[in-house]
């Protein structure tokens, strides 16, 4: 059964809000480390591109640098991309009830729950399997407006949807 399926335990708004919540918080956290670890990558590139410019001659040192322009120019894509789903994110609203599938409500199937709020694919928050999806997602996209009680299909199997809050 679901986590919120009301065979197993009877869950108030509140503590519905408090999960989504955390379910924010945790985005926000795994989406950091994503900006850290780009920065970090970006100054690497940098650094070796410095180092490159020491110790090589001619067009190894040309190929060298061009590459690490590369590597950096691809981290701060990343970097931008990250940046751009943090502030999605902070604009995602999980302090009301949502009664169909939109930005900021989670959607509890049988054996899994889906968050609208930002592309960080599955994760794993309080033991519990979270796929967390864009808005702009086609699964998110498929989901928009459907009501607890509407069916889908999500990997070849047609799923239904037990609670939206």
């Amino acid at each position: 059964m679901g986590w919120f399926s009301p065979k197993l335990v009877a869950v108030t708004e509140p503590e519905k809000i408090t999960f989504k919540n955390k379910l924010k918080l945790a985005g926000q956290q795994i989406i950091e480390q994503r900006i850290a670890a780009a920065k970090t990558l970006i100054n690497n590139a940098q650094e070796a591109a410095n180092n490159e410019e020491k110790s090589s001659a001619g067009d190894k040192y040309e190929t060298a640098r061009a590459m690490n322009q590369l590597e950096k120019e691809m981290y701060s894509k990343q970097l931008a991309q990250h940046l751009h789903e943090l502030a999605l994110l902070h604009e995602v609203k999980t302090d009301i009830i949502y009664q169909m599938a939109t930005s900021g409500a989670c959607i509890e199937c049988w054996a899994m729950i889906f968050f609208i709020a930002a592309g960080l694919g599955k994760q794993t928050i309080e033991g519990k399997l979270i796929i967390y999806l864009s808005p702009q997602a086609p699964l998110a996209k498929l989901l928009h407006n459907k009501k607890a009680g509407d069916h889908f299909v999500f990997n070849g199997k047609e799923t239904a949807i037990e609670t939206i809050y």
